[in-house]
């Protein structure tokens, strides 16, 4: 076995947390330990859907993030550019496929399209490979972020 030990310092990550408290103070390698409730709340492209972004890497589009759905919001005409994962903390989201009810999971394969709603309002946590496209109206060829 041949092992090979170099110095080279390793290459600060690409995946940040906006808004995380003492980042600067973090090296490469270090755990980020998210106090998620000092992250503000962001508006998404969606009228009465925020997000609060748990990391992202902007070179690969890989995405984690807590959304607030208000009761009746919904999140227009989209497709899933790769896999996209959701586990609904409280309330349900509903699309032409089912509904996704609190405590419960659903991951949707690359290309699906759907336009998703929350009826009553919800909390989720969603995991994307790349963030989703929305394919109509004013926010036609724009990324959710």
């Amino acid at each position: 076995m041949n092992d090979v030990v170099t110095n080279t310092a390793p290459a600060g990550p690409t995946a940040t947390t906006p808004f995380l408290k003492n980042a600067d103070r973090l090296g490469p390698l270090d755990s980020r330990y998210v106090d998620v409730g000092s992250l503000p709340w962001k508006p998404t492209p969606c009228a009465g859907i925020d997000m609060k972004i748990l990391v992202e890497d902007s070179d690969s589009g890989l995405m984690t993030a807590l959304f607030r759905w208000q009761p009746g919001a919904e999140l227009a005409l989209h497709e899933h550019v790769e896999v996209e994962q959701t586990f609904v903390i409280e309330g349900s989201l509903v699309d032409e496929e089912g509904e996704v009810t609190a405590g419960n999971y659903v991951w949707r394969p690359k290309g699906n399209r759907h336009t998703a709603r929350s009826p009553n309002g919800a909390l989720v946590l969603s995991m994307f490979l790349k963030p989703n496209i929305f394919l109509t109206g004013e926010n036609e060829g724009r990324q959710l972020r």
